[in-house]
């Protein structure tokens, strides 16, 4: 078999076992549960606002998630996690002979928690719209619309594109391959 044609089988094997049969501009294609559509949304820095607006912001998604049954949400945790390199960086520190190259080390550790610091809460949020039976015709407008919904109740949303996906494909085999050792 050539070099290609195995190339060729790893990545399709690889698509199989995640489930996607093709990447478009905007969305996934899975084998068994239809085309996923992915918004973006930011979220709102919840700790500088009030009760009453925080719960202003629930009641608006509890309507949009009402009003439209195709709308799925996912959560999940954006930033890197530290603490492998935190114990390598404590193991060589307690090691190191040379005063000058583990004060260097102490430095990374303080870089690094600052940087964990501020990403403690880089979660991300996207909503998913599974498309079964839809009309190419009408499959545009339909998820302009839903964007337009999702504007209108405060929310800074936008389409992902296909490099968004493959981030996201790439966060979700990292949490279920993550404690898988080789």
């Amino acid at each position: 078999m050539s070099k290609k044609r195995k190339e060729e089988k790893q990545r399709a094997s690889t698509r199989q076992l995640i489930g996607v049969k093709e990447i478009s501009d905007f969305s996934i294609v899975t084998y068994e549960h239809g085309e996923l559509v992915f918004f973006l949304i930011k979220p709102s820095n919840i700790s500088v606002l009030s009760e009453e607006s925080i719960k202003a912001r629930v009641y608006a998604l509890m309507n949009v998630l009402k009003g439209m049954a195709e709308i799925e949400m996912c959560a999940y945790n954006s930033r890197e996690n530290f603490d492998g390199n935190k114990r390598n960086l404590k193991k060589r520190i307690n090691e190191e002979k040379n005063y000058i190259v583990r004060q260097l080390l102490e430095k990374d550790m303080e870089h690094l928690d600052s940087i964990q610091i501020q990403t403690a809460t880089a979660r991300e949020f996207s909503i998913v719209v599974r498309l079964i039976n839809q009309n190419e015709k009408e499959l545009i407008p339909y998820l302009n619309r839903i964007e337009k919904t999702l504007k209108e109740q405060g929310f800074a949303i936008r389409r992902a594109e296909t490099e968004d996906i493959k981030r996201l494909l790439a966060i979700y085999l990292v949490s279920v391959l993550g404690g898988v050792s080789r």
